[in-house]
């Protein structure tokens, strides 16, 4: 369902849908059978729509079509005949409270307390950001089928513990506020670094994540690390045309044509990037935000501050241990020391086997042998991260490193 999101509806659509999940929930209460019905209302919108065009008002017409998907569900539930008689004879609902509430509500509602911390991030990420389940479980390094259990059992939970909205004060936004957050930097690094597919980024991904990282940020303006993540958000999507050529392959950062960022997108991310380093320690957010700072202050790529980047990486391990951090902190190293210093490092994360399931090890590994002139090795190396690569583009980006090296070599 997700593939015909993104290749149908556009970020406009894409932004009600959490906003219909939400208004049936608001009147039915059933998240997981809620969900369900407005997957099927986007699966006929997505072969009604091609045909005769896209309705006015697109969240009315999905709204419409899931309660009746759900209604229909309950006809077929002999046992809950009672609920289909009383939803049946209601109005097509509209939800009084705004889009905003709407959408907070939906994003607490997944960040229930009866569910462990991983749970609430990976429904937050399938019911309101949209993710496949297989998407989700490369941003948690762990398989598919693990995440779809996970998945499962949390609409389950939040559906016995009750599911109503109830009031949305400041206090439950604040108190949920750290799930949330992980769930909209997952949805963003999504966008920003597709784990499949064809596309090299997914431009609908960062600006929803974006537009719900500022609406949290509206909700609780005094929380640094919301701060942070939007500053981080920001920063790193103020690079985002200049990432891709005219092929649609990725264009790693030093090779950037820096004149193409986002110079307005930059200003605000380092200001707020500011804001959260100076209200108080410093957090694994923050740390970050002011890693995309660093590259941002820079003119042009040889005059990045690599070494204040692997000071603030330094924090981030220690703040946040992982492979990801891990990997950055291994690049900095490379940068700042040198690609053999950069190697020793990488030696050891071979054995982590989370990032054994993925390329970036590699093709981090291919990057510091060629720029320590081992060219045989780099273009081995990027070919055998090309085949790990599940992302199209990198894939073809890591093929031709590899060819490029080879070619080299002939000449």
């Amino acid at each position: 369902m997700t593939e015909a999101i993104e290749t149908i509806f556009d970020a406009n659509v894409r932004a009600v849908i959490p906003l219909v999940t939400a208004a049936l929930v608001r009147r039915y209460g059933n998240l997981a059978d809620c969900e369900d019905a407005v997957q099927e209302a986007l699966l006929e919108a997505s072969v009604a729509w091609p045909k005769s065009g896209a309705p006015r008002d697109p969240r009315a017409w999905l709204l419409t079509v899931a309660r009746r998907r759900y209604i229909d569900a309950v006809r077929a539930d002999v046992s809950r005949h009672a609920r289909e008689e009383r939803d049946a004879v209601l109005d097509a609902p509209g939800s009084a409270a705004s889009a905003i509430d709407d959408s907070l509500a939906l994003l607490a509602l997944c960040c229930h307390p009866a569910l462990q911390p991983a749970s609430r991030v990976a429904l937050t990420l399938r019911a309101v950001c949209g993710l496949t389940t297989g998407q989700i479980a490369a941003a948690f390094y762990v398989p598919e089928p693990t995440m779809g259990q996970r998945i499962s059992r949390a609409k389950k939970t939040i559906d016995e513990a009750g599911r109503a909205f109830g009031e949305l004060t400041p206090a439950l936004i604040a108190e949920r506020a750290e799930s949330v957050r992980i769930a909209l930097y997952l949805m963003f690094n999504e966008g920003y670094a597709p784990a499949d597919g064809e596309l090299p980024v997914h431009g609908e991904l960062i600006a929803e994540s974006v537009r719900l990282a500022r609406m949290l940020h509206s909700a609780v303006p005094s929380d640094a690390d919301t701060t942070a993540m939007l500053a981080l958000m920001l920063l790193t999507d103020a690079r985002t045309e200049a990432r891709t050529d005219a092929d649609g392959l990725p264009i790693p950062l030093p090779e950037q044509d820096r004149a193409l960022w986002d110079a307005a997108k930059l200003a605000e991310g380092r200001e707020l990037a500011a804001s959260a380093l100076a209200a108080g320690p410093a957090t694994s957010l923050s740390v970050q935000a002011a890693i995309a700072a660093v590259h941002a202050a820079a003119a042009h790529a040889d005059a990045t501050d690599w070494r204040q980047i692997l000071g603030l990486y330094d924090v981030l391990v220690q703040l946040q241990p992982g492979p990801a951090a891990s990997l950055g902190r291994a690049v900095a190293v490379g940068m700042a020391r040198g690609p053999l210093a950069g190697l020793a490092e990488l030696a050891l994360l071979d054995g982590d086997e989370r990032l054994a399931r993925g390329h970036r090890l590699l093709s981090v590994r291919a990057g510091l042998l060629e720029r320590a002139g081992a060219f045989d090795e780099a273009a081995r190396t990027y070919a055998e991260a090309g085949m790990k690569a599940a992302n199209a583009a990198e894939r073809r980006w890591l093929e031709a490193q590899s060819r490029r090296l080879d070619d080299e070599k002939e000449k």
